[in-house]
């Protein structure tokens, strides 16, 4: 376990954009490369690019309150949605996003989560192949200004077959830096992947599996709520039930 009101989703998928060169079907953005990494498996920390600056922690009320989780911006059309995983949002009412954290200071500013999406069966039953959540966030800190315009966002990509190289970016709780590691996921059993990266502690709950077009294609979690070990970590795999509750978290629902 890695965490330091909930809506229910609809059966609802639409397939929107297809990446040829890593598959599944992936929902707006705009992809990138990702950070350069050193050998696979290496944990390091996390230089301040682009990319990684839609990552951010997840606090208790404000920045002066505990972080507890990790998640990142995906595209929406409202410009406001985040990823993470669901058990990151289990009794959090007052949660605040802040991508691009580092050293004790929010260069983008805050953002409050309004409005939190967890699936059915995790609601009910914790079902741990449905540890994925979406949250709207309100207006910023600095400018209210929406998240998406300050630091951009990736394409969420579902459907995507496990056994691909991932970049994994988070924050550990007793850290100000955030850390990434680039290594290959493997599937683990038929709806969850796995990886060997080192030192991922509690606080990186949430962290974003960007596959190299920049993707998300899973976020630490699933398995033992993203593992008991902090050299392996775990994700769902991202399928329908996850595209139909990011259509919900977008309003996109028919």
């Amino acid at each position: 376990m890695r965490h330091v009101s909930q809506l229910r989703a609809l059966s609802a998928v639409a397939v929107l954009l297809v990446i040829p060169s890593y598959g599944g079907t992936a929902y707006g953005g705009t992809a990138y490369g990702g950070p350069s990494a050193g050998p696979a498996g290496t944990t390091r920390p996390a230089p301040a690019t682009a990319a990684n600056a839609r990552v951010g922690a997840l606090f208790d009320g404000g920045l002066d309150g505990d972080h507890f989780c990790t998640a990142s911006v995906v595209h929406s059309e409202g410009r406001d949605v985040i990823v993470t995983a669901a058990h990151c949002l289990d009794d959090q009412d007052d949660a605040v996003f802040a991508p691009g954290y580092r050293d004790g200071q929010a260069p983008y500013g805050t953002w409050p989560v309004k409005q939190k999406y967890v699936d059915d069966a995790w609601s009910d039953d914790q079902n741990e192949d449905d540890d994925v959540a979406f949250a709207v966030l309100g207006p910023g800190s600095l400018n209210g200004g929406r998240v998406e315009d300050a630091v951009g966002a990736a394409p969420l990509a579902t459907d995507v077959p496990a056994g691909g190289t991932v970049t994994v970016t988070g924050y550990p709780g007793d850290s100000g830096t955030p850390q990434s590691c680039t290594t290959r996921a493997t599937p683990f059993g038929d709806t969850q992947q796995r990886v060997e990266c080192p030192d991922y502690p509690g606080g990186t709950s949430g962290s974003p599996w960007a596959a190299p077009d920049g993707s998300v294609v899973g976020v630490i979690g699933g398995y033992q709520q993203g593992g008991d070990d902090p050299d392996v970590s775990y994700s769902v795999v991202f399928g329908t039930t996850t595209a139909a509750l990011y259509r919900l978290a977008v309003g996109d629902v028919c």
